[in-house]
């Protein structure tokens, strides 16, 4: 049976703290059935801005943005929206989090003109990155974190699934990442993993088959602007999560990655709805975006 607005009705003021986003915002996959065809890419977050509420910042993974940009993403976003920005890989896999608390601080300081819009920081941690060699930075790192922020890491090992650090995380505040990457011959199922609630927000990250989104040379092997892989049941599941958690955290934060199901925003607009959370997408004829969504569901989200 599939999840309707009347199902999330009984947690309605939690599910207002829910932000709904993609991971990064700036695909030409999407241009001609997201963005308008002759849509400038400066103007691209903008653009999104008016129909989705949340984003996670990729580019930030790649290279720390100067303080002058963030003002722009702050300027051109209204104030009901929030980022995540993940940590540069300089931090979490070159140097694997050794070292690095200056390079820390100076990417907070980049981040500061984004004020109570920054939900939180993402630090994605390489498979590679194991207790058996990096425990001791990890707990190190985690100690030194910054306050003022809040801060979501998402393991690829699956060693680190232990209750000494899920005390680390609890102890600190930090948030594990609950993240769906179920294989595609799988996607008609839900994610039932059991992952460690540690922190007074949750983050979801809907990533799909991490192991069939590139070919061998590190190439994408498909382009994302459609449905491909419809991922009902695991829809179905996430929501029930989200609402049994929403009133007990002060936000929950899902990004939703293009090789979830084909086509992030489409997936976003599908999740909203189970938790009757209109998303208004643009219309798919090119220069005619419909009016943003009803309703404001992020005021009370990440204060």
């Amino acid at each position: 049976m599939a999840w309707t607005n009347d199902a999330a009705s009984s947690g309605r003021e939690g599910v207002k703290r829910v932000a709904i986003g993609t991971c990064a915002w700036s695909y030409e996959d999407w241009r001609g059935v997201f963005y308008p065809e002759h849509l400038p890419a400066a103007r691209r977050l903008e653009f999104y801005a008016r129909h989705l509420r949340a984003v996670e910042v990729d580019s930030t993974f790649y290279n720390a943005p100067k303080a002058q940009v963030t003002a722009h993403w702050n300027d051109v976003t209204p104030e009901s929206f929030r980022f995540s920005c993940k940590l540069p890989r300089q931090i979490t896999h070159e140097r694997r989090l050794r070292d690095s608390k200056e390079l820390l601080l100076e990417f907070m300081e980049d981040l500061a003109p984004l004020g109570r819009k920054l939900a939180c920081v993402l630090i994605q941690l390489p498979p590679s990155f194991s207790p058996r060699t990096d425990e001791d930075a990890l707990r190190e790192f985690v100690r030194e974190l910054p306050g003022g922020a809040r801060f979501a890491i998402e393991f690829r090992h699956h060693g680190w699934h232990q209750p000494r650090i899920v005390d680390l995380f609890g102890t600190h505040g930090v948030c594990w990442v609950w993240n769906d990457a179920t294989p595609l011959d799988h996607q008609e199922e839900g994610a039932f993993e059991l992952l460690p609630d540690t922190a007074d927000f949750v983050y979801i990250r809907l990533m799909g088959d991490l192991e069939k989104k590139y070919d061998a040379q590190g190439g994408h092997l498909h382009r994302y602007r459609e449905l491909q892989w419809p991922r009902e049941t695991a829809l179905e599941n996430w929501a029930v999560r989200i609402s049994q958690n929403a009133d007990s955290h002060v936000g929950v934060f899902v990004a939703a990655s293009n090789h979830f199901e084909g086509f992030a925003p489409l997936s976003c607009q599908r999740l909203g709805a189970m938790l009757g959370l209109p998303i208004a997408l643009p219309d798919p004829e090119p220069g005619k975006p419909k009016p943003p969504g009803e309703g404001d569901f992020l005021g009370k989200l990440f204060p």
